[in-house]
This record gives C-alpha cells, structure tokens and sequence, in this order.
C-alpha cells in the first residue's frame, strides 16, 4: 500500500484515561514507583512503559512523538522544546572532537549560526555547500566528516535537495542524513527516500497557530534512545523538554495538517503562478521555472502540493519594506517571521531569519535585499487576496500598469 503520511496518523487511536477520545495530558514533572528496583531498571533504561521525570520523556509526549513518528514513517521520534532545541542535540550526539560535517549553505540562520559560530567552539567543523550539486557535496566530504545536514525545501530560498540521491551518498561514506523537514511536512516523506534523521520546528506548520513552539526528532529506536540516555544523550542532558500542555495543544492541531496543507499549496500555486504571470522575479517549487520542479515532483506525495512557501524579488530592501507595509495595512497578512499560520506571514529574510549569515555569504547564494518570503495562509478567497496585492505592488510602481 502506498505511503500516506496523513492516513498513518488518523490510524492511530488513543483512549484518555478515562475513556476520552483524547488522551489525558501528564501534569506531572516526576512519576513513583511500585519498587526501588524499577526505578534502577528505569535509569539504566531497562523498563519499557515506566516514566522517570519529565525532561526524560512523558504520556503526553510520548502520545505525540509516536503521531509525529508515523507521519514521517520513522520507527519513533521525541518532541523538544523548539526547533533548535531538536536539531542541536542531534548534531551533537552524531558529532563529537574533531569531527565534520556537511551541510547546505542555505539553511535557516539559526541553524548557520550553530554550524558557524557555535559548533567550533567543540572543534566540529561544517563545510557549507550547494546542496542541489551532489558532486560538489561528495567533493567536500573528508575522512572525519559523520553528518550529511540540509533542509528538504531550504529556508530562505526554497531550494530543493535531492534526498534520495544524498542518501545514497550517505550510505557510500557511512555517514548520516539529517533532513530538516520543516517547510515540506505530508508533501515530502525525507525518511521514505533515505534519510536518517527527519527534523520538525512543530512551531511552524504542524501547529499551525502561531500559539507554541516545539520540535521533533523522527528516527530509529536505537537513535532516540541515545538522545533520551541519561548519562550521555544530548536531548535529555541539554533538557529541551517539551511541556506536556504543548505537546497534547500540538497533538490535537497535527489531525487537521493535511486539511490545511492543501490549502496552504493551492493558495501558494495559485499567487506564484500570477506573481510569475505578472513579471515578478517568483521562486516556488510548483512553478515550472523552478530549477528542481521535476525534483520536488519526484519525490513528493502529490495530494499535499508543494507547500505555502514562496519568494518574491521586488528589488530592494526600501521596496520590499514599503510592500510589506503596506500588505499588513491592507489586512493581507503580517509581517512577521515564522510561518504556517493561518494569516499569510512576509519577511525580509536577509534582515530577519537569514540576518545570522554574512552579508557576502547571503550574496554569494542568491539572498539578495529586494527577496520577500512569503508562508501563504488559508484564505478562502485567493483571487481576492491577489487582487488587493496586486493593487500595493501598482501603487508603489513595483508593477508597471501595463501588467496590472
């Protein structure tokens, strides 16, 4: 049967302690026991069922670890704090002293910011590539290199990485893939094409509301368990915990995703096609144009789309500050970071979540200061929302009217 990531988590079924049809939250931060010997057996990670203290893990969790999990088609998966708070555990419990790693050049600037300026102070050293040339990336793979890391869909630029054909690299120099899936959750399945690690920022589209921040790590049994060990797993020893209040708000929210990442795509397809239509400089996986659209057909599973994320080059930065502007006075969206909400959200990337990387890096991969990224909310009405921008974008002569 076909992989269906949105089917595998409407499969599960929970039962509330009593009886609901959603499980009880854990408001516990420690648990007790029946002996003194389980509670050893716990510690020592030989008690299967049995909860310790809540930054180890708890129910609530667990519950949306395990939803998390089938969604990606991992065999488990723990639920953090953030989403930094997933992949820096994961890159430090791969890594250790003098060991490498390989990872996209255009990633989210938090995560530069950790590979960059963070990491070395371990002496773990990255190597910044373009990930879509998969020679250029098995060329900077050395003999300490351990973590293959990129974005499915990268933040800002939205280029797509073949993760497929990473992983095949992966598995000639033993090494391990670390996709951060963020941008592309239903519509790419990174674990189902290869990859050994899938990373989540629940903040983003998986919640869906703007209203919490979180993380997930999906993997195997044996790699989760190394994160959650409590003498020298990076998760539990950093203490990333997530709040069982959160995690039972995420769980509910997970049910609806491939309701609204389907709108999130339409709408998203349908402004990058009249964006393209228009004149506009439009980077969107969907378009045509788009140099890995035949990629990101390849891999995806198709009824989710090709997600809520789109660029636009409107120049520079006085154009792109004038537009969001005057977007968020004209009740299109906010202009703020993040994204996934239900309300389309606009940023200037190289100002705001991208800012951590240097101006000459951002150059040298295309972030350029007229880029606005745009996370396509659910309107019901998308020509209308078209329409309304379309007229900010004649008014501040960012369109000729002879295109309007």
């Amino acid at each position: 049967m076909k992989f269906n990531p949105a089917s595998n988590i409407q499969d599960l079924q929970y039962f509330g302690e009593f009886g609901g049809v959603n499980p009880s939250i854990s408001d516990s931060s420690t648990y007790t026991f029946l002996s003194a010997k389980t509670m050893f057996d716990t510690f020592e990670g030989n008690a299967d069922g049995c909860y310790l203290y809540s930054r180890h893990t708890s129910p609530s969790n667990l519950y949306l670890g395990e939803a998390l999990a089938a969604m990606e088609g991992t065999e488990t998966a723990n639920v953090s704090a953030s989403g930094m708070g997933a992949i820096t555990p994961v890159l430090l419990q791969l890594c250790k002293s003098g060991d490498h790693i390989v990872s996209s050049r255009t990633i989210y600037g938090g995560t530069y910011a950790f590979l960059k300026n963070f990491t070395p102070r371990f002496h773990i050293e990255t190597s910044f590539v373009d990930i879509t040339k998969l020679d250029v990336v098995e060329a900077a793979i050395t003999p300490k290199t351990k973590v293959l890391y990129c974005e499915a869909v990268s933040n800002p630029l939205l280029e797509v990485a073949d993760i497929a054909g990473l992983a095949r690299i992966a598995k000639k120099y033993n090494l391990q893939l670390v996709v951060d899936n963020t941008f592309s959750p239903l519509s790419i399945s990174p674990a189902k094409l290869g990859a050994d690690v899938v990373i989540h920022s629940l903040t983003k589209f998986i919640n869906g509301s703007s209203d919490t921040v979180g993380g997930v790590v999906c993997g195997t049994q044996a790699f989760i368990d190394q994160l959650r060990n409590v003498n020298d797993g990076a998760s539990m020893l950093l203490g990333s915990t997530m709040d069982s209040l959160r995690a039972a708000s995420v769980l509910k929210n997970l049910r609806t995703l491939h309701i609204r990442m389907k709108q999130h795509s339409h709408n998203a397809a349908y402004l990058a096609q009249k964006f393209q239509e228009d004149g506009l400089k439009t980077v969107y996986p969907g378009l045509t144009s788009h140099p890995s659209h035949e990629l990101f057909k390849s891999m995806m599973n198709e009824e989710y789309g090709f997600g809520g994320m789109l660029t636009i080059d409107v120049g520079s930065s006085e154009k792109a500050n004038q537009l969001m502007e005057l977007m968020q006075q004209r009740n299109l969206g906010y202009l703020a970071v993040s994204l996934g909400f239900y309300k389309t959200l606009f940023s200037a990337p190289g100002t705001s979540t991208s800012s951590e990387i240097p101006a000459e890096e951002q150059a040298a991969m295309g972030l350029t200061d007229g880029l606005i990224r745009f996370s396509i909310g659910l309107d019901n009405d998308i020509h209308r929302t078209y329409t309304i921008m379309r007229e900010c974008m004649h008014e501040l002569h960012i369109l000729q009217p002879t295109l309007v």
